[in-house]
């Protein structure tokens, strides 16, 4: 599984397609890809200097265009190019391509690269399996399907059976699956369609055993998941209120609303859960505890990472009756992640007065107590609750504390808490038993990796996760929770030896004097120096972390002699805030520096 956009391995392949023919050729065979063998000759008759490139960008205007801003003259002389309809950008931007592409056409080798880089690409592609009702769901592509299909079956080592197949949805290829719910008892499919890039959802219903749809559909949903009460009569999810016709793609994200829809009724009749018409902002996302107990409501503010918890207790496991939800983190001042509960005692990952992450915990029968305790200090005069939250707060008990590494995420499975650090810029993963004792740090397959999973049932007693390194796409593994030990369950197949390259971590000085970590990454045998093709790829920005990934573009590219250089820059997340503030604002030029 690869998460670098088609339009963006597009464009780095492109970028760098000049550079390569300049100094790479085909092997003799024609199969591979190889640098070229001539030295240079130093008796070689030197270009004339006279002598003109028949490459002529075209010319771009320089225009007066002058803003002042704070008294301060700001020129912009390329303002005219951001209009993108004018005729005259038309003819700058068919020109510029006229030269790109007439240029491309002359590079001999940019066929066997082309033909390499298909190769490569298409490998067949698994997504982690989960359970629920004792069925196993996965989804897998077999490396040319535009989406991936997804299977289920009562057996990982059974033949699966089809489940969905999105890429027949539409005739067009633009009507994409965009989330997945499998009910509680492994029956009944939830799963969200949008079109065209939309990020609106529509969510429809399906037996699994039939293929069967049921009548219930959803409109006007985004930005939220969905789950399933406990007893799967219905669901919970967020929505928008239905926008004017024609304002589909216009209309602002104000006013989300969370609803629970009853199995077989009609939209109009759900129930609406929660509101807040005084923050027409906020963004609510509705998830039901998976011992059915509780109704968490995650709220966030547009892109703000920090974030704010309210629940509801249900009276029941499988009842439909709700009561007002309880504020129960709310000040908006941390980043906050229900990792899971047992009872009611929750369980948190939070960066709360812990740049780096910690885990906390909050007993909720506790602070239900004290919110009713302040409520009837005297039973003659009882107080709105409405200001008894202002003057109650719950104790969060910091369970796993701030560690020198970036706590990433937790995940509660089988009984323990997975704990993913970042350390210099890739994983490590630790388990926690519930009192926040570390029992062991998982021996992973390969040491300088991104890892995702680890997630489950609170009785599990295997987990899966992917892997995946600069030479190692996303590979499956199943871990077995009471041993320990990781077992190959997918591991896609492609024409090349991971052996056959090298990982190495750097660490430079930058100007301020700040260590900054780089990856180098390049085929066995090359001693990297300033005299090899180097293609160095760096963010450093919007607490984004580069960590290993496989790129085929960035495989070809050191197959023929090139050398990768991965960067994390000031601004990213490796090192948590304060490495992200540091590249911010007044620090941003410490991202360039770097």
């Amino acid at each position: 599984m690869s998460y670098t956009p088609a339009s963006f391995v597009l464009r780095s392949c492109l970028s760098w397609l000049p550079l390569l023919a300049l100094s790479l050729a085909t092997c003799d065979d024609g199969a591979t890809i190889c640098p070229d063998t001539p030295a240079p000759d130093d008796k070689a008759e030197e270009t004339p200097a006279e002598e003109k490139s028949p490459w002529v960008y075209p010319a771009a205007r320089v225009s007066p265009q002058v803003d002042e801003i704070h008294q301060v003259g700001v020129a912009d002389p390329y303002r005219w190019l951001e209009d993108i309809d004018s005729e005259e950008t038309r003819a700058w931007v068919e020109a510029e391509n006229a030269l790109t592409f007439g240029y491309l056409e002359t590079i001999a080798a940019r066929k066997p690269i082309a033909e390499r880089l298909e190769q490569l690409w298409n490998f067949e592609r698994y997504g982690s399996p989960w359970t629920e009702g004792g069925r196993w769901f996965y989804s897998k592509n077999d490396g040319l399907q535009n989406q991936a299909v997804y299977y289920w079956t009562d057996d990982l080592a059974a033949e699966p059976k089809l489940l969905l197949d999105p890429n027949t949805l539409s005739a067009d290829g633009t009507t994409a699956v965009s989330g997945v719910k499998i009910s509680h008892d492994g029956k009944l499919m939830a799963y969200a369609l949008s079109d065209a890039g939309s990020d609106w959802k529509r969510w429809l219903v399906q037996e699994i055993d039939s293929g069967k749809q049921r009548s219930d559909r959803i409109e006007w949903s985004k930005f939220t998941g969905l789950s399933w009460s406990a007893d799967d009569k219905g669901f919970f999810y967020g929505a928008y209120d239905a926008p004017k016709q024609g304002d589909e793609f216009e209309q602002v994200n104000k006013n989300q609303k969370l609803y629970y829809h009853k199995l077989g009724d009609p939209q109009s009749r759900d129930e609406l859960v929660y509101a807040d018409a005084e923050h027409p902002d906020w963004q609510f996302d509705g998830f039901v505890s998976e011992d059915g107990k509780y109704l968490l409501i995650d709220v966030s503010v547009g892109t703000d990472v920090r974030t704010m918890f309210y629940y509801v207790p249900l009276a029941g496991k499988g009842s439909q009756r709700r009561s007002d939800a309880i504020q129960l983190l709310d000040d908006l001042d941390a980043t906050y992640s229900f990792i899971g509960n047992v009872g009611s005692k929750f369980y948190f990952f939070t960066n709360k007065d812990a740049p780096k992450g910690k885990v906390v915990t909050i007993d909720v029968a506790a602070y239900e107590a004290a919110r009713k305790r302040a409520a009837t200090p005297d039973k003659a005069k009882p107080r709105p609750l409405a200001t008894v939250d202002r003057d109650i707060s719950p104790t969060l008990v910091e369970l796993i504390p701030e560690d020198q590494h970036t706590l990433e995420s937790v995940q509660y499975t089988g009984g323990k808490l997975f704990a993913k650090y970042m350390v210099d810029a890739k994983n490590e993963v630790r388990v926690y038993d519930l009192a926040g004792k570390q029992e062991s740090t998982i021996a992973l397959p390969e040491p300088i990796a991104t890892v995702y999973g680890f997630g489950g049932k609170a009785d599990a007693t295997t987990t899966h996760y992917g892997l995946m390194s600069f030479t190692r796409p996303f590979t499956i593994y199943s871990y077995d929770i009471k041993s320990g030990k990781s077992e190959l369950w997918r591991e896609p197949k492609l024409a090349y030896d991971p052996n056959d390259f090298v990982t190495e971590q750097v660490f430079y000085t930058s100007k301020d004097g700040t260590k900054v970590p780089m990856y180098l990454v390049h085929k066995r045998g090359l001693k990297p120096s300033g005299d090899v093709p180097t293609y160095l790829y760096a963010y450093g920005g919007f607490n984004i972390s580069l960590t290993p990934r496989f790129s085929v573009p960035d495989l070809v590219w050191m197959e023929m002699g090139g050398l990768y250089a991965q960067p994390n820059l000031r601004g990213g997340g490796e090192y948590g805030e304060s490495w992200h503030e540091a590249g911010t604002k007044l620090q941003k030029q410490n991202v360039f520096d770097d």
